[in-house]
């Protein structure tokens, strides 16, 4: 019994330590800088805790075992929980022939803001229509684009916390 519940201890703290490092990492890029530290100390705390744990006897290889286990658990659910908060904006270009469906109307009556641009490109003339929206409703956007223009090429970006200050600014002068 001591054994299953010392695996369970070591992998749990795992998961929680590299669960917070996923998400300190996504802070971090985006700009939250504060909040990145608060989760960094805690992502050490709990490692240093799971790390003592393995390491007071490594001829217990069990220990060893969960220890891994917890790492690569812990960085599924991180990617995970990064999904289920999705901070931040999102930055996406649709690319399409001209003479194609057209999204630009139906994004615009959801609330969305887009700028359409002609371009050239390798087989002739094309659309790109271009959008700053909020990370959580990027599946409602790509489903919006799916449906009306199912060949329409789509890119997304991830755009960081200065990017968005000055996008707000620019808006507030006009």
């Amino acid at each position: 019994m001591y054994v299953v519940l010392t695996m369970i201890g070591i992998v749990a703290l795992r998961l929680i330590d590299v669960s917070i490092g996923a998400l300190r990492i996504q802070y971090l890029v985006r700009g939250r800088r504060l909040l990145a530290g608060v989760l960094g100390f805690f992502e050490s705390l709990t490692w240093v805790v799971a790390a003592a744990l393995v390491l007071s006897d490594l001829d217990e290889w069990y220990k060893v075992i969960a220890y891994a286990a917890g790492f690569g658990f812990g960085t599924a659910l991180g990617g995970y929980l990064d999904s289920w908060i999705a901070s931040g904006q999102v930055f996406l270009r649709v690319m399409a022939p001209s003479e194609s469906p057209q999204v630009v109307d139906a994004l615009r009556e959801r609330g969305f803001a887009a700028t359409v641009v002609n371009a050239e490109g390798r087989d002739g003339e094309v659309r790109l229509t271009i959008l700053a929206i909020p990370r959580k409703r990027q599946g409602e956007v790509i489903e919006v684009i799916k449906t009306l223009n199912p060949h329409a090429f789509v890119t997304v970006d991830d755009i960081n916390a200065h990017e968005v200050q000055a996008m707000k600014a620019n808006r507030i002068r006009k």
